[in-house]
C-alpha cells in the first residue's frame, strides 16, 4: 500500500473550524553579555588594563562598529568583536610561563625604541601570552607569562598583596636608622605610568641584609609594583642601586638560569590562584641566597625552550 506523501510544515495552521492559528513565537536564548575588556583578556588578546588601552584607542569594534567606551558590553557568543581587523575566536586555552629575565629586556610585548622585549623568549613557545607587570630594563630575574587575563590582573591590583621578594645590591652601606625608615614606609615620586603628580607613600617593607660587604646585598619584600620602586626606595636615603634580581613572586621560587623558560605546573598555578585572592600561601621551599646571588653574576640572553611544567630533576623539592 502507497504511503501517503508528508505534508509540508508551514507557518501558519488551520483549526478544526477553518480559523488562522499563529504559531507560537520562538524564544531566542537570552544574550550573555559581559565588559568587552574581560572578553578581551579571556581570548589572550592582552591583559584588562592593556585591553582597555586597545578600547580607547579605537581599535575595537562590535559587528562593525567602532566602541570607544570602557563599560561597553558584549556576548562573545553572539558578537562579532575585532581588534585591530582581526576577529576573536573565543577564550583560549591558559598557559603560564616562568622566565628568568636577564637584564637588558623590556618588559613589554613591543617597545617603540626596538629594544628587544621579552616575548623574544618566547618565540617558539606555541602560545601567544604577555607578562604580568614590569622588571626593570637592567632587572633581572623570575617574571610571570600567561594569557590568563583574569588572573594577570588579580595579581597586579594592589589590594591583592601579593609578595615579590627581590636581591639588591647597593652602593654603599646605610645606616640601620635609614633602612628603618624603609621598612615603615616612606615618600617616593609617583613613576612614569601614574597620571596624578605628587609624591606616593609607600606600603612597609621586609629588608634584611644577606651578604655584607662595602656594597652588600639584601633581600627587600613588597607587596606592591610601584615604577622603579626599590631604586627609588634606596635613592631617597641616599643610595644608588647597581642591581636587582627577582627571585620570588608569591609562592613562585625561581629555579632556573637566566634566558630560560618554563611552564608553571598544576599546583604552582592553583597557589597563584589563591594568592590573588588574599590566601596567603608558603613556597614550597626556603630561597638559596648563596645559589641565586652567585646566578646574578651570569648574564644569559639566548632564547630558551619552553619546558614542559616539571622542574629539572637537579632541583627537585621533597
Amino acid at each position: 500500500m502507497a504511503t501517503k506523501p508528508e505534508q509540508p510544515t508551514h507557518a501558519k495552521t488551520r483549526a478544526n473550524d477553518g480559523a488562522e492559528v499563529q504559531p507560537e513565537p520562538r524564544h531566542e536564548a537570552p544574550r550573555h553579555e559581559e565588559r568587552l575588556q574581560k572578553i578581551m583578556a579571556a581570548a589572550g588578546i592582552a591583559s584588562r588594563r592593556k585591553s582597555e588601552e586597545l578600547i580607547l584607542g579605537g581599535r575595537v569594534r562590535i559587528n562593525g562598529q567602532i566602541v570607544t567606551e570602557l563599560g561597553t558590553k558584549a556576548d562573545p557568543a553572539r558578537d562579532h568583536i575585532r581588534v585591530d581587523g582581526k576577529l576573536l575566536q573565543g577564550s583560549e586555552k591558559h598557559r603560564y610561563y616562568m622566565l628568568n629575565k636577564p637584564k637588558g629586556y623590556v618588559t613589554t610585548v613591543s617597545d617603540p625604541e626596538n629594544r628587544p622585549t621579552v616575548m623574544k623568549f618566547f618565540e617558539r613557545a606555541g602560545a601567544r601570552v604577555y607578562p604580568v607587570g614590569r622588571l626593570d630594563y637592567q632587572s633581572e630575574g623570575l617574571l610571570l607569562v600567561t594569557n590568563d587575563g583574569e588572573l594577570a590582573n588579580r595579581l597586579t591590583k594592589a589590594s591583592s598583596k601579593v609578595e615579590k621578594t627581590y636581591l639588591v645590591k647597593i652602593s654603599g652601606k646605610p645606616s640601620q636608622s635609614a633602612l628603618n625608615q624603609l621598612r615603615g614606609g616612606i615618600m617616593i615620586d609617583r613613576g612614569k605610568r601614574d597620571s596624578r603628580e605628587g609624591r606616593v607613600l609607600t606600603q612597609p617593607a621586609a629588608i634584611r641584609l644577606v651578604r655584607d660587604a662595602d656594597n652588600p646585598w639584601y633581600e627587600v619584600t613588597l607587596t606592591e609594583g610601584r615604577n622603579r620602586q626599590i631604586r627609588k626606595l634606596f635613592e631617597e636615603i641616599g643610595h644608588f642601586v647597581e642591581k636587582i634580581r627577582r627571585v620570588g613572586y608569591g609562592p613562585l621560587v625561581l629555579d632556573i638560569p637566566p634566558g630560560e623558560i618554563r611552564e608553571l605546573t598544576a599546583d604552582e598555578v592553583l597557589s597563584l590562584q589563591r594568592a590573588s585572592v588574599g590566601v596567603r600561601t608558603r613556597r614550597p621551599a626556603p630561597l638559596k641566597i648563596p645559589k641565586l646571588l652567585a646566578a646574578s653574576r651570569r648574564s644569559g640572553t639566548r632564547p630558551g625552550k619552553a619546558a614542559s611544567g616539571k622542574r629539572p630533576s637537579a632541583r627537585k623539592r621533597p
